[in-house]
């Protein structure tokens, strides 16, 4: 046991020796990690996040039906109802959604600016909710066939356009990881092969009094890890800066924009299985810089 402690304890004194031999390269190579295992985590958190909204936007049965101007919303209201796949239709008059259209535009003036455009320029909306999201591009045909009916929307468009996004997030995540992968395992390396070369006397020192390869080459593997892990705690502290500083941004804000916050929402198991993710690659990279830097060790 004595001698298990004593062989940590050279451990450690010879892993904060080389450390403080590095110096600033040692900054410069968990600053490197710390890059990218932030960028690599805002991805993975981004890409969580629009597959959660995507599945909000799934959930959502509403169409979004827009009359021609010279047709009334009630005329229509029951030749839509009446139509399979439907649940409810709500009408909003145009008389109603323009008063809102201007108070959350910061007008307050509703007549001035009525005037200014020279009447209402909206027309009758009816917001229709479907009991099938399958059928929904059906209803929708269906819907747009009727007399009076300019154009139906659902937020499917909006889906398609999230799922083109997810997949270039995806593709630009993969090839920023891998680059900036290497850079940090090349730069952990050359920190190493730095901190080597200072420490050259004492290795050959070292293996003169019977030091084994294994108990020389371990300062250099922890010094691998510490600056994953290191770099992988800072790259997750600013993560959760900004998750936060765009979560009270969020929260004060209505209508779309707050839709938008709940299908953002990371789930519980996301929020542990994230850091996880982060150290374990930080880690890696750490370890992989060692081992590359320990080839040069081996031939001092």
């Amino acid at each position: 046991m004595l001698a298990l402690i004593n062989k940590i304890k050279y451990l450690l004194r010879e892993t904060w020796s080389g450390l403080r031999r590095g110096g600033w390269m040692n900054w410069a190579a968990i600053s490197t990690v710390m890059v990218l295992l932030f960028l690599f985590g805002i991805c993975v958190q981004t890409s969580w996040q629009l597959d959660a909204l995507l599945e909000h936007f799934g959930t959502q049965l509403e169409v979004s039906v827009y009359l021609e101007p010279e047709t009334e919303g009630r005329e229509i209201q029951p030749l839509v109802a009446e139509l399979p796949y439907v649940e409810a239709v709500r009408l909003v008059p145009k008389e109603e959604a323009w008063p809102n259209l201007l108070r959350e535009l910061g007008i307050t003036d509703v007549t001035a600016a009525t005037e200014q455009l020279e009447g209402n320029p909206l027309v009758d909306e009816l917001k229709v909710v479907a009991t099938d999201l399958q059928q929904i591009s059906w209803l929708m045909n269906r819907i747009e066939s009727l007399p009076g009916i300019d154009r139906a929307v659902h937020l499917n468009e909006a889906t398609d356009r999230f799922g083109q996004i997810q997949q270039s997030l995806n593709g630009v995540s993969i090839v920023v990881t891998v680059v900036l992968s290497l850079t940090a395992i090349a730069v952990i390396t050359t920190t190493l092969n730095l901190i080597a070369i200072a420490r050259r006397n004492e290795l050959e020192i070292m293996q003169l009094v019977g030091a084994t390869k294994t108990w020389i080459v371990l300062p250099f593997m922890l010094h691998g890890i510490i600056f994953g892990t290191v770099g992988a705690g800072l790259a997750l502290v600013l993560m959760w800066a900004l998750r936060m500083a765009i979560a009270q941004i969020l929260t004060t804000q209505t209508g779309f924009l707050q839709f938008l916050t709940e299908g953002l929402t990371l789930t519980p198991i996301q929020l542990h299985l994230l850091p996880v993710i982060v150290v374990t690659l930080g880690i890696t990279i750490g370890m992989v810089g060692s081992l590359f830097a320990i080839r040069r060790v081996a031939m001092l």
